[in-house]
């Protein structure tokens, strides 16, 4: 694939996806790619999940201030590849979005 995707309706959602395709997504809807396959991220998180996402914040904040570790939030792409090789984009499978 190499064309830039503006509607989610445009793929094909049992197809098989690699991180190459996943950067041509130009659509509002949040997804995460894992090992190839799409899945929906709900648009908005409870308030629980909220609270519990607030108190795992401070408490890795204590527990990492003192470290060369560094806390993102999301949305921010984590891509899952092995680090001991190069791996090129159309090989990435899984691309997920964690809260922390």
């Amino acid at each position: 694939m190499s064309t830039v995707i503006t509607n989610i309706k445009q793929l094909d959602l049992k197809g098989t996806y690699s991180y190459a395709d996943y950067l041509l997504w130009q659509f509002s809807e949040r997804v995460e790619l894992i090992k190839g396959k799409i899945f929906k991220i709900s648009p908005a998180p409870s308030s629980s999940h909220q609270d519990i996402l607030m108190n795992l914040t401070i408490t890795f904040n204590k527990v990492f201030s003192k470290t060369s570790c560094k806390l993102y939030f999301a949305p921010l792409d984590v891509r899952l590849i092995n680090y001991k090789e190069s791996t090129p984009e159309n090989k990435i499978m899984s691309v997920v979005q964690p809260d922390l």
